[in-house]
């Protein structure tokens, strides 16, 4: 095999394709041409090349980089072996959802995609529910069947490449130890579940008005919209406030070549806000629905941390390390600035706000819910992919008791093949938070409280996100601070000890 070749077709591959999702995803295309990309491109994800890479990871050097390099490139043709797979059913269930539409009892007709930030910004709690049981049904009546089907094939791919199953798939190209992380997440929902309610509850009835005893799922767009602190939350200031930070950290935004800042809405946009990055570096997208008020500054603040990692890879890197990799690396530069909206300095200096104790406690309580649910997404993903094959009621219902209980609240079965990521995506997340706070934690202790105005701090991440992804979560931080890997740190970061 010509490994330079592959890789150069590779790295096409990877701009196409991310080139069509922010296209179609961006609202600015109906078609979702992914199969014609995959076609282009088939003789990346054959067997045949497949095993040569495989061959190659198995004679270079354990702890060299090119064995760290064969292993991403193992990892990423078993994602395209899948991807080729599935790419029917992909692009089915783009088109399908960017065109259906949900129909409420009083006429109103709503885009599928348009569900969520209708439930955000509707004050009516039954309206609420009424909205997400339209959207449910439509679920179930028109989409379960892909989502099925997809989540079949990705098992059947697994054994045919010699797996016993998906989850083992993923946990060895990954280099994932998802029993360890599992124990460590179960830890912390068994140690937050008394604490939970008293958490979350104070800023459930100031939100909602009423507590969890009332809440249904329907309720939690609304709650994270958290209207009511909009005048926080000016919109007219997210891109100000987004450039005075990078400022303060040495960075000029309004120059940074082939960066798009994508806010305008459109019809057909996703409510699911994302970053695009084609040419890392070179051309990267940031794709953001506006919604409003705190949300709005937290996402486009999580996608910014993705858009100014991909904007600084050093573009001599090699394809793996600018592309590939680990990506709760990526997730942790997210979630570093999306902290900052809920860090009571950065809220005093670029948004005016004095008392910030009240913001604060809600941003606690969110991120509870939201660590409280993915540890319970990972419960459930590591039965749903194991080697014992269980009938969809079955699963339903587990998906349900497991997110309900994380939750305390009664969690809808009908998203329990919807509310799965490929690739054991919940645990980049999981993991990601770990790193984040330590990083943050790093930063704090080494510039101050205001971290985010010290240009010397610019210039540590700036030598972070030039690696790409070329180190896992737990090398960059024994790097960094010679700490290990603990979810057991968020704890102390939530003051929940």
């Amino acid at each position: 095999m010509d490994l330079d070749a592959y890789r150069a077709s590779a790295e096409e591959f990877h701009q196409a394709l991310d080139r069509e999702y922010y296209r179609h995803y961006g609202g600015l295309q109906d078609e979702y041409e992914i199969e014609r990309i995959y076609d282009r491109h088939r003789e990346l994800f054959t067997r045949a090349s497949l095993d040569a890479l495989r061959e190659h990871a198995a004679r270079a050097p354990d702890g060299s980089e090119e064995h760290r390099r064969h292993g991403m490139l193992v990892d990423f043709a078993v994602e395209g072996y899948i991807g080729e797979a599935t790419k029917d059913l992909e692009a089915e269930l783009a088109r399908r959802e960017a065109s259906l539409t949900l129909e409420l009892g009083d006429g109103t007709r709503l885009g599928f995609r348009e569900a969520a930030t209708a439930l955000a910004n509707e004050p009516d709690a039954d309206r609420r529910a009424q909205i997400e049981a339209a959207r449910l049904e439509l679920l179930e009546r028109e989409l379960r069947g892909l989502y099925g089907e997809l989540i079949e094939r990705q098992h059947a791919c697994a054994r045919e490449l010699g797996w016993n199953s998906y989850r083992e798939m993923c946990s060895d190209c990954k280099a994932l130890d998802l029993d360890a992380l599992h124990a460590q997440t179960q830890s912390f929902s068994v140690r937050t579940r008394r604490l939970y309610p008293a958490t979350v509850e104070p800023e459930l009835e100031r939100s909602l008005g009423f507590g969890l005893a009332n809440l249904r799922r329907s309720d939690l767009p609304r709650f994270f919209r958290a209207q009511e602190q909009d005048t926080a939350f000016p919109v007219e200031q997210l891109l100000a406030s987004f450039e005075e930070t990078m400022s303060g950290l040495g960075i000029d935004v309004r120059n940074q070549e082939g960066v798009v800042l994508d806010l305008e809405p459109r019809p057909k946009k996703s409510p699911r806000a994302f970053c695009a990055p084609v040419q890392t570096p070179g051309e990267v997208y940031l794709m953001l629905t506006p919604v409003g008020g705190r949300e709005d500054f937290s996402v486009f603040f999580h996608e910014a941390g993705h858009t100014e990692h991909a904007a600084h890879v050093d573009p001599a890197l090699p394809f793996e390390f600018r592309y590939l990799g680990d990506n709760a690396v990526t997730e942790a530069y997210a979630f570093l600035l999306q902290h900052l909206t809920e860090n009571a300095e950065w809220l005093r200096r670029r948004l005016g706000i004095g008392d910030s104790e009240q913001l604060i406690a809600y941003a606690r309580a969110q991120r509870l819910m939201y660590l409280r649910r993915y540890c319970a997404k990972l419960a459930y993903e590591l039965e749903l992919h194991g080697p014992q094959a269980r009938a969809a009621p079955a699963l339903a219902d587990r998906y349900g008791e497991l997110l309900g209980e994380a939750v305390q609240i009664e969690w809808p079965k009908q998203t329990f093949l919807e509310d799965v990521d490929p690739g054991f995506y919940c645990a980049c997340y999981l993991r990601a938070w770990t790193l984040e706070t330590h990083l943050r934690a790093h930063l704090r202790e080494r510039f101050g409280p205001a971290w985010f105005e010290e240009p010397e701090a610019g210039t540590v991440l700036r030598n972070l996100w030039r690696e790409g992804q070329r180190l896992t979560p737990e090398e960059l931080l024994a790097e960094l601070s010679g700490e290990s890997l603990d979810f057991g740190v968020l704890l102390d970061d939530l003051a929940l000890m």
